[in-house]
């Protein structure tokens, strides 16, 4: 019993000692030039879903609140596209939670799952595995709502 003991000891100081060993070679992540990407990247989307609600404001006569959903619509739609044509895939990949944040980046996530599964059909291939990395965010989306909505009917009603 105490060879066994003494052997855990052992093994436990070795693993140690190895973490220790991996943590001093691993190379820092490059923060600040992440973050910098990320903001940019992220920035720029920002700016293009306000350019585009802008072209919805002053040549479709949208009210600033009317334009919010095309201008959605539109960015999902961009994203989709380019993430079919393995653009957006690459922008990830420099910008990291830059393009993953906006809506853009859930879009993407829908459309990559939909791509990868196409060859297995269109119900149970692009239907079947388009929301399993999504579903779960859509799923609490409209939870949550129905309970706000419903605090807010009772809170109304009293």
């Amino acid at each position: 019993m105490k060879q066994s003991t003494g052997k855990k000891r052992m093994d436990n100081e070795k693993k140690r000692k190895y973490q220790q060993m991996t943590m001093k070679m691993r190379p820092n992540p490059p923060i600040i030039s992440n973050s910098i990407k990320a903001f940019l990247v992220g920035g720029a989307i920002s700016l293009l879903g306000q350019g585009i609600q802008n072209i919805y404001i002053n040549y479709f006569d949208f009210s600033k609140e009317q334009a919010g959903n095309p201008t959605v619509a539109t960015l999902i739609f961009i994203s989709a596209l380019l993430t079919g044509l393995g653009v957006y895939d690459k922008i990830g990949q420099f910008a990291g939670a830059g393009s993953a944040v906006p809506v853009t980046g859930f879009a993407n996530s829908i459309a990559s799952a939909a791509l990868e599964h196409r060859s297995e059909g269109i119900v149970l291939g692009v239907g079947g595995n388009m929301f399993k990395l999504a579903g779960s965010v859509i799923v609490f989306g409209v939870v949550a709502a129905f309970f706000i909505a419903l605090i807010k009917t009772l809170i109304s009603l009293i």
